[in-house]
């Protein structure tokens, strides 16, 4: 099994309602790939003094669990996804800095 790690930086705050849709929305379009076991959002719990840090601080973490590095791939070129990632884009623009890996547990 592979995990693909996204740490999702939006450039500015957003209300929580609008947050909430997004992650409800990546979940949604990963999921009806129907190639990933699993997808988990949750946001950053931040800290008093980490905006000082020279650092991409996270606004939410997106784990999505696939079987293998091919069925990774295929997720990421599935109809949707692009779409999605666009229009939360050019309304809310972010950063996102990700990781594959085995599973950290």
């Amino acid at each position: 099994m592979i995990t693909h790690t996204m740490m999702v930086s939006f450039e500015r705050p957003l209300p929580d309602s609008e947050l909430d849709q997004y992650l409800a929305d990546i979940e949604r379009v990963m999921l009806d790939t129907g190639l990933v076991q699993s997808v988990v959002a949750r946001r950053h719990i931040p800290i008093p003094g980490e905006e000082a840090v020279p650092a991409l601080i996270a606004t939410a973490i997106v784990q999505v669990a696939v079987a293998d590095i091919e069925a990774l791939a295929k997720a990421f070129t599935a109809p949707g996804l692009h779409e999605v990632i666009d229009h939360w884009q050019s309304r809310y623009p972010y950063r996102v800095a990700w990781a594959n890996h085995e599973p950290l547990t």
